[in-house]
């Protein structure tokens, strides 16, 4: 089995489009100026910003983020219609992603028409958008349950009007990798236009279809940040670059150092909170608690981490919890000030491992300085009625200090 493997890919993000587009998600004018330029900053060369036909507040915040001066090209989106197309022109904008229906189930039954008339109409749009000035893809809604020589055709019949791209659009998110990689191959031997893959997760595959659609021959791939989408969301901008860059050695020109704060600002803006154990960007994404994970990781952290978490603008954390060792205690506790030993360590475990279970939450820094503060509590009152010197405050003054946090 032969596949290209390109070594560059330009990443279109479509938070601002799409992403919005998820149920009960809207951005106000800032929101979107902000999550561009923070966009802009982290490298990414393309921005789809918005759906012209929406009405003129939409039209607006195209032309705010357009005047804005940005490096990254800027895509609007539109139906296979005439007036959204000419609504789009002037904004400022220098692509159109032009939505056309690539199964026979969205042709038949949304639009009552044929094929003839498909291919026949793509032409007559693409041409209209060129002449506007627009850089056209043609968006292949619903490729993913369409037959592949139809696909073949709206391709063919695109680029032969002046498209430069089709994006191929798992609309329902139905997809495998592996059927994925089959499509966009052949896709790939049947036209020479810039294919874009657009990935939903209803399956959960929606990052691992876009990686494999790179792998077949797409040289464009959707992104949202935090996987922001209709329904269950499209494939997440920080998975697919860390994911073309870890799994396949392909670089895209995207920083993700900083990339928690336009998380969070998107989080923020969008009402949509992350997932504790989103990967990535979720705060549990390199939490460690278990015993072994944790004596591991401070011996070296190559032993527990599949890459350095700096990548992504984040470093790991150690937490006390059920499953955590002995070992873990005295490292969180000297963070915090108090050096244990192991048999003052393990009676705070398992006051900690008490409060687990009643409060089905990790303890704060706080709960932990107050349960050391009881077990010292009782220590004293107990050692206090036999006359002698609290063994774990002797503890406390005479361990040496734990090393030093992992980076």
């Amino acid at each position: 089995m032969t596949h290209i493997s390109p070594t560059y890919i330009l990443i279109n993000d479509t938070t601002l489009r799409d992403g919005e587009q998820s149920a009960g998600v809207a951005f106000s004018l800032d929101e979107k100026i902000d999550i561009a330029c923070r966009l802009d900053a982290l490298g990414v060369p393309e921005l789809e910003i918005g759906i012209p036909a929406m009405g003129d507040a939409e039209r607006a915040s195209i032309r705010a983020v357009a005047s804005l001066g940005l490096n990254a090209g800027l895509m609007v989106w539109s139906r296979m219609n005439r007036k959204d197309i000419v609504l789009a022109a002037n904004l400022g904008a220098d692509l159109i992603d032009i939505s056309v229906p690539a199964s026979d189930q969205h042709l038949h039954s949304k639009l009552q028409r044929d094929r003839n008339w498909l291919l026949t109409e793509i032409g007559e749009h693409v041409r209209l958008a060129s002449d506007l000035g627009f850089g056209v893809g043609v968006g292949a809604e619903d490729a993913s349950r369409g037959d592949p020589d139809l696909l073949a055709a709206i391709a063919e019949a695109a680029q032969t009007a002046g498209a430069r791209r089709i994006r191929f659009a798992d609309t329902l998110g139905v997809l495998d990798p592996f059927a994925t990689f089959e499509r966009i191959r052949h896709l790939r031997s049947r036209c020479d236009l810039e294919i874009e893959m657009h990935a939903h997760d209803d399956l959960g595959m929606a990052t691992a279809n876009t990686l494999a659609a790179a792998r077949a021959g797409a040289t464009h791939l959707n992104t949202t940040v935090n996987g922001l989408g209709e329904r269950s969301g499209n494939a997440p901008l920080e998975e697919v670059v860390l994911g073309l860059h870890l799994c396949h050695g392909v670089e895209t020109g995207i920083d993700l150092a900083k990339f928690p704060d336009i998380s969070h600002r998107v989080a923020v803006a969008s009402g949509r909170p992350l997932s504790w154990q989103k990967s990535i960007v979720g705060e549990g994404a390199f939490t460690h608690e278990a015993g072994i994970h944790v004596d591991g990781l401070l011996k070296d952290p190559a032993n527990y981490q599949g890459f350095d978490p700096v990548l992504v603008g984040r470093q790991h954390r150690v937490v006390l919890g059920k499953h955590s060792g002995p070992r873990a205690v005295q490292r969180v506790m000297a963070g915090l000030g108090h050096y244990l030993s192991e048999i003052a360590a393990g009676a705070l475990l398992e006051r900690v491992r008490s409060f687990i279970v009643e409060k089905k939450r990790l303890p704060s820094e706080t709960d932990l300085l107050t349960l050391l503060e009881r077990i010292e509590t009782l220590e004293i009152e107990a050692r206090a009625a036999l006359g002698v010197v609290p063994l774990l405050q002797l503890i406390d003054r005479q361990c040496p200090p734990i090393p030093e946090p992992l980076d």
